[in-house]
């Protein structure tokens, strides 16, 4: 039991990592009136592919502080850290939610049924944040930081956040289903 929280533990930061990574350097930054900006990138890949391997807890924590440490060191996002924090470690825990205590993935040899709750627990995941993120990130904006701009901004953080969402359920779904064959082997992941 006590190896296996320090797995669970070691991997979150691995997926920290990777999404801090993932978030950072490989996203389109697209600037938006105000000063403010919107990106296309796939750390929400990350954050959902965590879920999926190591539930939504610690998935949904990893994704979570790997994209906030990206808000933080970057001007532009800095202020978002916390709305980053909250909205992330939201989808992990829909995405585990889903997967794992409904769709039971953890519990079946099938690759058919698991490749169909794999694909619907990272939709849920990130239909959360289709619909949160730009809404949140509306209030926020104009009730936390008082930007006038938030009705400019909000059209394009809806299309950047679908942007993401399809790329993400895609993308976190095929390397899910490639490496869950060696997870499992290794007896690493749920």
């Amino acid at each position: 039991m006590k190896n296996e929280r320090l797995q669970k533990m070691v991997m979150t930061g691995m997926f920290a990592a990777l999404s801090y990574v993932v978030f950072t350097f490989l996203q389109i930054k697209i600037t938006l009136p105000g000063g403010d900006a919107t990106s296309i990138h796939l750390g929400n890949a990350v954050c959902v592919l965590g879920a999926l391997v190591l539930g939504g807890v610690w998935g949904g924590v990893g994704g979570a502080i790997g994209m906030t440490i990206g808000d933080l060191l970057d001007p532009v996002y800095v202020v978002y850290a916390p709305k980053t924090f909250i909205l992330k470690l939201c989808i992990g825990l829909i995405t585990g939610l889903v997967a794992h205590r409904i769709g039971k993935i953890g519990e079946s040899n099938d690759k058919a049924y698991i490749a169909r709750w794999t694909v619907f627990a990272s939709v849920s995941g990130l239909l959360f944040n289709v619909i949160f993120d730009p809404l949140f990130g509306y209030f926020y904006k104009r009730v936390i930081l008082g930007k006038a701009a938030a009705d400019v901004t909000l059209a394009w953080n809806v299309a950047s956040t679908s942007i993401n969402a399809v790329l993400s359920v895609i993308v976190a779904s095929v390397v899910y289903m490639a490496l869950r064959p060696a997870l499992r082997k290794a007896q690493l992941g749920i």
